[in-house]
C-alpha cells in the first residue's frame, strides 16, 4: 500500500483485514481475490490450509484466471508447495513457493528476506511486489527449493534460541549476571540477530509471540519428516524436537520461541532475568 500497489486482502480474522481497509486495501474473499488479482499471496499457518484455501469450495480457483500467479509464503513442505505448482500449472497459472525470514520486526519496517522456487520467469512477475516488502529476494531453484531453504533457515534459527536457552541457563546457574555475560559476548564470534533478537526478550521475561513455539514446531516437524523421507540424520534436530514436544505438554506453544528457554530452565531450576542493581 505504501508503494501504492493495488491491493485486495482477506482473512479469516476479520479485524486483520479491516485495519488494511482503513488505509487503502479493498476488503475481499479468496474467489473474487482469484478473479480479480494477477499476482495473489498467500501466507498461513500450514500446508493443508494453503490447499483448503487454493482448492477448496469458494477457494482461490473458483475463480482464478489463466495467467495469474500465486505466491506461497507460507512455512511448508517441499511436497506441499510441488503440490499446488501441479494443480495451478493444470489451469495455466504460475506458482512461486516464496518463505520469508525476519520475523515480525522486519515484516513491519518492510525488510523481509524471501527464498524462492519456481521457474525465472514467474520469479521475475512476482520480484516488484517482493521488493516492496522485503530487502532481499532470491531465486534459489526449482519449485519447492524456497520451502527447502525456509526449513534450513528454521533449523538454524530454532537450535540457536536453544543453544542460547542453554548457555545463558548455565551462566545464570553458575552465579554470571546473564544481562552482563550477553553485553560481553555479543561482539564475539557467539554473537549473531538471534542472540540480539531473542536474548533481550528473556531477560525482560518477554514472550509474547513474535514467531510463535506453535509455528516453528510445526516447521520443525517438517523438517524431521522431510530429512526422513531423504534419507537425512538430523540427531540435533531431532532432539530440538523433543524439546518443543515438551513445551507442547506444558503449554507453551502460544507463546515467542525464545520460550525454549523456559525447558532448560525447568532442568535447571533457575530463571534467566534481569537482575536488580
Amino acid at each position: 500500500l505504501k508503494h501504492q500497489a493495488d491491493l485486495h486482502v482477506y482473512d479469516v480474522r476479520e479485524s486483520l483485514s479491516d485495519r488494511l481497509v482503513s488505509e487503502g486495501a479493498v476488503k475481499s474473499d479468496p474467489s473474487t481475490i482469484g478473479s480479480t488479482c494477477s499476482v495473489i499471496f498467500l501466507m498461513l499457518p500450514s500446508g493443508g490450509i494453503v490447499k483448503e484455501v487454493l482448492f477448496g469450495e469458494e477457494g482461490v480457483c473458483t475463480g482464478l484466471v489463466p495467467g495469474t500467479v500465486v505466491c506461497d509464503m507460507s512455512s511448508v513442505a517441499p511436497e506441499d508447495s510441488l503440490y499446488c505448482s501441479r494443480l495451478l500449472r493444470e489451469k495455466g497459472c504460475g506458482f512461486l513457493d516464496a518463505p520469508v525470514s525476519g520475523g515480525e520486526p522486519k515484516a513491519v519496517d518492510g525488510t523481509l528476506s524471501f527464498m524462492a522456487g519456481g521457474d525465472d520467469a514467474t520469479f521475475q512477475k512476482v520480484l516488484p511486489y517482493l521488493e516492496m516488502m522485503g530487502s532481499s529476494a532470491l531465486l534459489v531453484g526449482d519449485t519447492g527449493t524456497g520451502s527447502i531453504a525456509k526449513l534450513a533457515n528454521q533449523i538454524i534459527v530454532n537450535m540457536t534460541i536453544a543453544s542460547v536457552s542453554e548457555a545463558f541457563v548455565f551462566a545464570t546457574k553458575a552465579g554470571a549476571d546473564p544481562e552482563k555475560v550477553y553485553k560481553a559476548i555479543r561482539g564475539g564470534l557467539a554473537g549473531s540477530a538471534v542472540l540480539d533478537a531473542k536474548l533481550p526478550m528473556i531477560l525482560e521475561r518477554n514472550f509474547v509471540p513474535g514467531g510463535p513455539i506453535y509455528i516453528n514446531h510445526k516447521d520443525i516437524k517438517n523438517v524431521v519428516e522431510e530429512a526422513h523421507l531423504i534419507g537425512t540424520p538430523i540427531p540435533l534436530t531431532s532432539q530440538l524436537f523433543e524439546i518443543m514436544q515438551a513445551m507442547k505438554v506444558r503449554g507453551h506453544m502460544g507463546e515467542d520461541h525464545c520460550g525454549i528457554v523456559k525447558y532448560f530452565e525447568n532442568l535447571a531450576d533457575c530463571k534467566v532475568q534481569k537482575r536488580d542493581d
